[in-house]
């Protein structure tokens, strides 16, 4: 029997709320906890016979509130163990948070390319394409994806990989999760933990436009050893990352930025760097608005930017991520420079900023990252993948079972 909690729960107040804050208000009609696939079909059937909307939720970070429901909320927490195969390979629960996962394939001396966020849910991270430290080497998260587990909305189960039901197996990898069904289960090829050099670079904010010009003509291009985000606040300018070099090579490697104040740390295993990079928690009601780009901000651009006041933040891309042909996974990102995210309290300066990029960015938007103000989210997320998409949407769930504004 599931575990159904419903609002008379001592649990429910505590279950409900998702990591966004945004959406700390919605109340669902009940949360089923499923710790196996069982659990899973069984909570599928009884939001059918009860007319239930239904969401899965891993980690509860989606910036739409997708993991959020008036309806059924199928926590996958349960779901969150790490396993490497006599074969190499690891398979890991639909609930599992990357901190967990990291350590787990670190006990076998291995990793995968994924985010830094400690709670982040592997499985939305996945099926949105998955940015992180050891994708400019490595690519996406999703890339690294060999098979999965699937409750599909009838109750079937199936295995996709390659060869087994390939179309879904290609949809799940970057169109963005809880479109075709339920996943329990995640098959990763990983790669080896490396030994890496922590950076950071800070300068002071008056240096802001400067360090702006540098890293976007230099970061996108550099070596695929190195990943080097930026973050501009206005307190100060950050460029940071790690680079599978010893530190005084990548010292060398980060002399095309402007003199600031350096630190490097080398001697951390793979999952304390990463725990290292993860900051103070951030305000809970910060908004975001973000867009890929494929050229530079010219510098006037910057400066209106500068002077909006948001938050500001780049992820290159490059490397790995872009010597992936667009239509061999849903991902469809794979000429893209960077990513820009403005961040911020006040909902129209988050929108002014974005504004003032918008028309030099590709138009295109990380579908890990959906914006709910999208106008043409279609060609946003999917671009030319759509027609496919859509296609095997109606094929896996011609009902619509599983549906949110800006679903295929």
């Amino acid at each position: 029997m599931i575990d159904l909690i419903g609002p008379d729960h001592e649990l429910y107040d505590v279950l409900r709320v998702p990591a966004q804050w945004s959406f700390r208000d919605v109340r669902p009609t009940a949360i089923a906890r499923c710790s196996s696939v069982d659990d899973v079909v069984e909570a599928l059937a009884y939001a059918r016979n009860s007319g239930l909307h239904v969401v899965p939720r891993g980690g509860g970070h989606c910036f739409a509130g997708r993991s959020s429901t008036d309806g059924l909320v199928l926590d996958l927490g349960g779901l969150n163990s790490v396993d490497v195969g006599s074969d190499g390979l690891a398979t890991i629960g639909a609930g599992a948070r990357l901190a967990a996962v990291y350590q787990g394939l670190h006990s076998h001396g291995l990793t995968i390319p994924a985010g830094c966020g400690p709670t982040v849910g592997i499985a939305g991270l996945t099926l949105g394409g998955g940015l992180g430290l050891l994708g400019r080497r490595y690519g996406l998260t999703c890339d690294r994806l060999v098979a999965a587990t699937v409750v599909l909305a009838d109750g079937r189960v199936i295995i996709c990989d390659e060869k087994h039901d390939p179309d879904l197996f290609w949809a799940l990898r970057g169109a963005g999760g809880g479109q075709f069904g339920i996943v329990t289960a995640l098959v990763f090829d990983p790669v080896p933990s490396p030994a890496a050099t922590r950076f950071a670079v800070s300068w002071p904010a008056s240096e802001a436009a400067e360090v702006i010009a540098a890293w976007q003509e230099w970061a996108p291009d550099a070596v695929d050893d190195l990943t080097a985000s930026l973050a501009v606040t206005p307190a100060e300018v950050r460029v940071f990352g790690a680079a599978l070099r010893p530190p005084a090579e990548t010292a060398d490697l980060l002399a095309d930025l402007p003199g600031g104040d350096l630190d490097l740390r080398d001697g951390l295993s793979w999952p304390e760097l990463k725990d290292s990079l993860v900051g103070p928690e951030g305000d809970p009601t910060a908004i975001s608005k973000s867009e890929f780009f494929q050229r530079a901000l010219p510098a006037d651009v910057v400066t209106g930017l500068l002077a909006q006041g948001c938050e500001l933040n780049f992820t290159p891309l490059g490397g790995a991520y872009n010597r992936v042909p667009a239509d061999a996974t849903a991902f469809v990102h794979r000429g893209e420079r960077f990513v820009l995210e403005h961040l911020g309290t006040d909902r129209e300066q988050v929108r002014r900023s974005w504004t003032i990029a918008h028309p030099h960015a590709s138009g295109r938007v990380y579908p890990n990252f959906p914006d709910p103000d999208l106008t043409d989210w279609v060609e946003a997320y999917h671009g030319p993948n759509h027609a496919r998409l859509a296609a095997i949407r109606q094929h896996y769930d011609p009902e619509r079972v599983f549906h949110f504004p800006q679903s295929l």
